[in-house]
C-alpha cells in the first residue's frame, strides 16, 4: 500500500468542535487523484504539542482556548465534569492527583464548578447561568468534556469549548487556574 502526504491549503472559518476553527479547503481536489476511493478515508487529527498522542476529538487548541478565556474575562465559567468517586470513574483519580476539584471556600479555581458527567444517563446537571455565558468543559483528557460540551449546546448554551483537561498540559495552562 502506498501512502502520500498531501498538504491542503485551508482557510479558518467558523469555530469547530474538532480544532477550534473549521478547516475549509480553498479549492476542490479529486480525492482519487491521491489514491483515495472516497473522502471518508481522510482524517484530520489535532495533535497535542505535549505528546505525540493526538488530542481527543473536540479538544480546542491552546491558542483558541487562550483567545476564548481572554474574551470571556470574568464571565468565564469552567465546568469540571470529572467524577468525585474513583470507583465510578477510575481514570479520574490520575487527573485529580494533578489538579483538584474547584473549591469556593479556599478560592481554588474560583471560576470553576463541578458538574459530573453521568455515563448512565448521558447527561449532567445544567449550570445555573445565562445561555450565552462563555463555558469551558473539561474532564481528565477531553472525552467526557466533549460529551458535556455537546450536551450543553443541545440544551441551548451558545459559547462552549472543550478544554480537554489536565492531561492536555498546554490547554490546561490557559484555564486550569480559573
Amino acid at each position: 500500500m502506498n501512502f502520500r502526504t498531501v498538504a491542503l491549503l485551508v482557510a479558518a472559518s467558523s469555530r469547530s468542535t474538532v480544532c477550534g476553527f473549521s478547516p475549509v479547503a480553498s479549492s476542490s481536489i479529486a480525492a482519487t487523484r491521491f489514491g483515495a476511493h472516497n473522502t471518508n478515508n481522510f482524517t484530520v487529527r489535532n495533535m497535542s504539542a505535549a505528546s505525540s498522542e493526538p488530542r481527543k476529538a473536540g479538544v480546542s487548541s491552546p491558542t483558541d482556548i487562550k483567545e476564548f478565556v481572554s474574551s470571556a474575562g470574568s464571565s468565564l465559567l469552567v465546568v469540571d465534569v470529572r467524577h468525585p468517586d474513583a470507583s465510578v470513574e477510575p481514570g479520574d483519580a490520575k487527573s485529580l492527583a494533578v489538579a483538584g476539584f474547584p473549591d469556593k471556600d479556599s478560592n481554588f479555581r474560583p471560576n470553576a464548578i463541578s458538574l459530573p458527567w453521568s455515563r448512565e444517563s448521558n447527561s449532567m446537571e445544567v449550570p445555573e447561568v445565562d445561555k450565552d455565558t462563555p463555558i469551558i468543559t473539561h474532564c481528565g483528557g477531553g472525552g467526557r468534556g466533549q460529551k458535556a460540551k455537546d450536551y450543553l449546546e443541545s440544551v441551548g448554551f451558545t459559547k462552549v469549548l472543550n478544554g480537554g483537561g489536565p492531561k492536555e498540559t498546554e490547554c490546561w495552562a490557559e484555564y486550569g487556574d480559573k
